[in-house]
């Protein structure tokens, strides 16, 4: 089992894969490392891939206080990934969670990035849903402590925007399901109260992200409300971004639609490291 030790002392498992320019992948609330596989298995062929689970998923550490959690947290997390690997440069890929994760990471290591894709990114952003976002957070963190991973799976991971992962392919659903509900309940509370109820929104960083000059794809599903309109600021915000928008599709987009989301990284990985992405003009 690979592991390594963050700057706060607390151990993240990681697993990699191929040779060549490394990607790192940052997977979302409901996921981890294992959520990746298509991912990896794919851009293996070519590249050195690393996908890791964040703090509080086993088997990564669950540090039991709550204030060791948080977005500022989960950036340098990634950036002690590479850091421990001796990458200093690497593509970085983030799901939801880890699109957060991915684009704080750039805000604050901006030559550490040769490219972002931030998928599903904003989730709980937009001005009119920050608060019941926060509170439902919350809610839920307690609902894990209380009832544990297996009735939570049952119910928020049967959430609108991941039904349409169920219908295009139920048994790579219930394996989904099943890994969810396999989370420790104290890490995924923990990371619901000290992470996700706290974390910025990106409307609050739209002069930070004018001032990017990463590579930068964004890919959205049309059905995954909540990040939509957050996709589109994203998209005007920064100069180098372009915006892919999956048509009948959800939020957990790397496993609805493998080969599509693949073909999308292949091509952008290719065209920025070919030097021909081009950032629009303010």
């Amino acid at each position: 089992m690979a592991t390594l030790i963050t700057d706060d002392d607390v151990e993240l498992y990681y697993e990699e894969c191929g040779a060549g320019t490394p990607i790192v992948f940052a997977h979302e609330f409901a996921g981890d490392c294992r959520s990746w596989e298509p991912q990896v298995r794919y851009f293996s062929r070519r590249y050195r891939c690393i996908a890791y689970n964040a703090r509080g998923y086993p088997p990564s550490g669950v540090p039991a206080d709550p204030e060791q959690y948080s977005q500022r947290r989960a950036r340098d997390d990634l950036r002690c990934v590479l850091d421990a690997l001796g990458i200093d440069r690497a593509h970085v890929v983030g799901l939801s969670m880890g699109s957060y994760a991915t684009l704080h990471f750039a805000l604050a290591c901006p030559s550490r990035a040769l490219s972002l894709v931030l998928a599903g990114c904003g989730y709980g952003s937009h001005p009119e849903q920050r608060q019941a976002f926060q509170a439902e957070a919350l809610a839920l963190a307690q609902s894990m402590l209380d009832g544990g991973m297996a009735h939570v799976a049952a119910t928020y991971g049967h959430g609108p925007a991941r039904l349409q992962f169920r219908d295009k392919d139920p048994q790579g659903f219930e394996q989904f399901v099943r890994g969810f509900a396999g989370h420790s309940a104290l890490g995924s509370a923990n990371t619901l109260r000290g992470y996700q109820a706290r974390r910025p929104s990106v409307y609050e960083l739209t002069a930070e992200m004018a001032a990017m000059r990463e590579p930068v794809l964004l890919v959205a599903g049309d059905e995954d409300d909540p990040t939509l309109e957050a996709s589109l600021l994203l998209k005007r915000t920064i100069p180098g971004a372009a915006l892919a928008v999956l048509p009948k599709s959800g939020h957990v987009l790397n496993l609805e639609e493998p080969a599509l989301f693949n073909r999308l990284l292949e091509e952008f990985f290719h065209t920025v490291e070919n030097g021909r992405w081009v950032n629009r003009l303010q």
